[in-house]
């Protein structure tokens, strides 16, 4: 995993059910926090930047993957759009430019 880029594009896991995509979201994060390996960076896209909202229950497990080395980048574009910009608390701001040079370096695993 130490080369892997998981790309984040929805605030959900799956299609159907917004209730149950919510559900297995927090479900992967919550186990994927607690795999040894881990991946060197998640980049957070369109609505997936909703996961990092203070009052999201993803948010708190996404901290404990930054506390452990993970890289968290979320899309300024996406940002911008759901007026998150100014209260991102976790990872940092990035663009759409390191999004494709990171792709092009490193293995991408997309969750939607």
């Amino acid at each position: 995993m130490e080369n892997k880029l998981i790309l984040v594009s929805s605030d959900t896991l799956g299609q159907g059910s917004k209730e149950l995509g919510e559900v297995l979201i927090e479900n992967f994060f919550t186990i994927l926090k607690q795999n040894e390996s881990l991946p060197k960076v998640i980049f957070l896209i369109n609505s997936g930047v909703l996961l990092l909202s203070e009052n999201n229950l993803v948010s708190p497990h996404l901290e404990e993957l930054a506390a452990k080395g993970v890289e968290i980048l979320a899309c300024k574009t996406c940002l911008d759009y759901y007026n998150l910009t100014e209260n991102l608390t976790i990872g940092n701001i990035s663009t759409m430019k390191t999004l494709v040079e990171l792709a092009t370096t490193m293995e991408v695993i997309t969750i939607n």
